[in-house]
């Protein structure tokens, strides 16, 4: 059983009965103790639960359909677009990585990488990279997004002003081959637009599925993306349509 699909199960258990030790769960999901107590620290890191002692009680089945659901959708498709996505991250680079499930998927593609230093408004990405020592990760202040766990506003926008960043990767909400790309909220769109403004090169992750829905906030032209990192099931059209406005198509 993979990871998320055990983190996907443990909350579905934690939702029928309150809470859960780690005994119980690891009988139930038919591994270890040990692998059971690394899903809880995950987990209670990115603030889908807490951790007690000897197990686990839910803190808001609200957060499982937002977080959750989200990391194991597509999961495949996602896997395979980070890890073509960490293959464009320039040796001895500073990149700018916007948190993101499917931002998310290129991190372990970037484990024994040198050089390297992430900016980061995801404190989800930024917990995931703790674990590379190599790497240096400058996390970017600002005001708590509870509900995606990323940082934004002013502080946020000021702090990018230090640095000069080489490539922006961005996952999406929604992107579409004439529009560009498009979140769906406003009280992010200023933090959002000005950290892809930032980098010379921008990288949008994005499955195939960002391409049948549309924003309501635009948060980058066509014209800004420099390359849009995808699936096989993306319509052509939509390819053909964005390469012919220069943007390099990458199809993990």
């Amino acid at each position: 059983m993979l990871s998320l699909e055990r983190q996907r199960r443990v909350l579905q258990l934690l939702r029928e009965n309150g809470s859960g030790n780690v005994a119980d769960l690891a009988q139930s999901l038919g591994v270890s103790a040990s692998t059971v107590r690394r899903d809880l620290r995950e987990m209670d890191d990115r603030g889908l639960l807490s951790r007690v002692h000897g197990g686990a009680s839910l803190l808001n089945a609200d957060l499982e359909p937002g977080l959750m659901s989200r990391s194991i959708e597509h999961s495949d498709e996602k896997r395979r677009i980070g890890e073509a996505a960490a293959a464009r991250v320039p040796d001895d680079s500073t990149v700018l990585i916007t948190g993101g499930t499917t931002t998310e998927a290129m991190l372990p593609f970037l484990a024994g990488r040198q050089g390297i230093t992430v900016l980061t408004n995801g404190l989800s990405i930024a917990t995931h990279l703790s674990i590379y020592p190599e790497i240096s990760v400058v996390v970017l202040g600002g005001v708590l997004r509870h509900e995606e766990m990323s940082l934004l506003g002013r502080i946020a926008e000021q702090a990018l002003a230090e640095f000069q960043v080489d490539v922006a990767f961005s996952s999406a909400y929604a992107m579409s081959a004439e529009h560009g790309l498009s979140g769906a909220h406003v009280n992010e769109a200023g933090t959002d637009r000005r950290m892809l403004q930032t980098a010379d090169r921008l990288v949008v992750l994005a499955d195939s599925t960002k391409f049948a829905r549309r924003g309501p906030v635009r948060l980058a032209s066509v014209d800004q993306i420099d390359c849009l990192v995808t699936d096989s099931a993306t319509p052509s059209d939509d390819l053909d349509t964005l390469r012919g406005r220069g943007v390099e198509v990458v199809i993990a």
